[in-house]
């Protein structure tokens, strides 16, 4: 056994083995997987299993993880990337940024950790994770909600710093080696080669990149093979001008980024950076001395605090200026709670330069594991966490919420027969159909876009979140005979809160008096629905299937039941 563990593969399958263990354990605690890949380092490492022998060989896979990441962030920096950002993305994520720079900049000098460590602490303390915030509000159903959308400028907004952060520290490290010599010289030097490979760039997007990744589309291997050789090749002629491999993934990525074919590239690339980032994760808690890291734990907790506290209240405050409801900044504000891959990676660039001691990648380390399996949970749980934060939020609100979508119902929704929840294509279809027969309808979404749409297509609609009770108490429910909700909801997902529940006891709390309507996509949920107080569960495949088969065998209708106070049919609940 021994033998095999010291074998390169062994080693290798040994810890592919315990990822899985603790990729499971972490599984269970909702954890993200960066938190259960720095822990089979720690694991793994000298303080514990001592596994790790091969060195060399993990940190090729793990600089090869690197290029990919930084490849992938590239490839999602098109040319018209900031003209699409928004305001508020923009203004806020810089102010965000620029206050956790400042202030971790200050609280590090406190600390006692010098000029210098406590800049690149700072920085480092300025990235989220864009893996983690997507997955949480991709399972939450929240990536199109307002916030989300919001929050998806924050990411663009700090990975355009990343970017800047990344050169600006290649430019630093370069003459800093050992050697002396002509520092200016060197850095002209390189600078001189960095243009000439943005310069490459440049003539490849615009007369090769659309061309060749058409041609390699033919075979989608063959592509995917291309964009690592490209991020492959850059990040190793980036390294050897002295820019860096990071710089050089980046440069590559940027050279697909306006193709046609980007998404797929990186929808086909992201489980290989997932993979091959499990081994710098590794190689980054193998290099930790858990013995060393106890006098970083005062250290540890106070940024943690801050970034846990400070961020989101920076982004509650700046968008509460610019006019945003309380409720829809502190929702974006939870995703900056926690620092990401990045900045563990910038602090790595920065040790690897001389700049800073391996003790500030380990304090970084610990506070990116508090802060990120901390905000896990914040983010999971953010409904119930502002309901027990909202009395004290009103000062981050202005009155009148003027740039806020329109949350108020519309001169039509006043006298609505039927609130419908969610303005996907089975709500806009049922609300189309209703006002066929005269019926009117008052339509509600999260999603600004799907409420534009639907105004668009004739039908009453708001902005509005169904789990928000002040928003509901609001809506025009003595007049309403029914509430529909046609908001889906996705097996194992991160979180247990249905949406579903949530309204039946908001609206019936709120004094809703009517009948309530919920979709359902789950057969087994149909009674469980019921009995939370349902009046009734729509099946959409189902009832679909059955009119089908009306439709083909010619047979007549099965009995419906009338709708009191609409007049149109649906199935009688079991």
């Amino acid at each position: 056994m021994e033998a095999l563990l010291h074998s390169p593969f062994g080693e290798v399958a040994s810890l592919l083995v315990l990822a899985a263990v603790l990729g499971f354990v972490g599984l269970l605690l909702r954890q993200p997987l960066i938190v259960s890949f720095i822990a089979v380092g720690l694991v793994a490492g000298p303080s514990a299993f001592d596994i790790v022998r091969s060195s060399d060989q993990i940190d090729l896979l793990s600089q090869l993880g690197i290029a990919v990441l930084l490849f992938l962030v590239g490839i999602k920096l098109d040319v018209k990337l900031i003209r699409s950002l928004g305001a508020v993305s923009l203004l806020t994520g810089l102010g965000q940024v620029a206050f956790t720079s400042v202030f971790g900049y200050l609280i590090g000098l406190g600390l006692g950790l010098g000029h210098v460590t406590s800049l690149y602490v700072a920085v480092a303390l300025t990235f989220s994770s864009t893996i983690i915030i997507v997955k949480l509000l991709s399972d939450k159903r929240e990536i199109d909600a307002l916030h989300g959308q919001i929050a998806l400028g924050f990411l663009i907004v700090q990975d355009l710093v990343v970017v800047l952060a990344m050169i600006v520290l290649s430019a630093i490290g370069i003459g800093s080696g050992e050697g002396g010599g002509d520092g200016t010289g060197n850095v002209l030097s390189v600078l001189g080669f960095g243009l000439a490979m943005v310069g490459a760039v440049v003539l490849f997007v615009r007369h090769v990149a659309d061309p060749l990744s058409e041609r390699l589309a033919r075979a989608p291997e063959l592509l995917v093979i291309f964009a690592i050789a490209l991020a492959a090749i850059f990040a190793a002629l980036a390294d050897f001008v002295g820019l860096g491999m990071e710089v050089g993934g980046l440069l590559a990525g940027v050279a697909l980024a306006s193709t046609p074919y980007r998404e797929t590239i990186a929808a086909r690339l992201a489980p290989l950076r997932d993979f091959l980032l499990l081994f710098f994760f590794i190689a980054l808690g193998a290099a930790l001395d858990l013995s060393l890291l106890g006098a970083h734990v005062p250290g540890a907790i106070l940024f943690s605090l801050f970034v846990l506290i400070g961020n989101p209240l920076i982004v509650l405050a700046i968008m509460g200026a610019m006019g945003y409801r309380k409720r829809t900044g502190f929702l974006a504000g939870l995703t900056v709670a926690q620092i990401s891959e990045f900045s563990l990676i910038f602090v790595a660039m920065g040790v690897s330069l001389g700049h800073v001691a391996p003790e500030a990648l380990g304090l970084v380390t610990m506070v990116g594991l508090v802060t990120i399996a901390a905000s896990t949970y914040m983010i999971t749980y953010s409904h119930r966490l502002y309901d027990l934060c909202e009395p004290v939020l009103g000062i981050f609100e202005r009155r009148g919420t003027p740039r806020e979508p329109e949350a108020g119902a519309t001169s039509g929704a006043a006298r609505a027969g039927v609130l419908i929840f969610g303005l996907g294509r089975f709500g806009t279809a049922i609300g189309m159909r209703l006002q066929k027969r005269g019926i009117d309808v008052l339509g509600v979404d999260f999603n600004p876009q799907a409420v534009r749409r639907a105004r668009a297509l004739g039908i009453e609609a708001c902005y509005g979140d169904a789990s928000d009770p002040e928003f509901l108490a609001e809506l025009p429910l003595a007049a309403a005979a029914w509430m529909v909700s046609s908001v889906p909801i996705l097996p194992g997902g991160l979180t247990q809160e249905d949406t579903r529940r949530t309204l039946i006891q908001l609206a019936r709390g709120a004094g809703f008096r009517g009948r309530i309507a919920v979709a359902s996509h789950n057969a087994a949920d149909t009674q469980d629905l019921l009995g939370a107080g349902a009046d009734l569960v729509l099946e959409p495949f189902q009832d679909a299937a059955d009119r089908a088969v009306e439709l083909l065998t010619g047979a007549p209708e099965t009995e419906r039941t009338a709708i009191p106070g609409i007049g149109s049919e649906a199935p009688q609940p079991a």
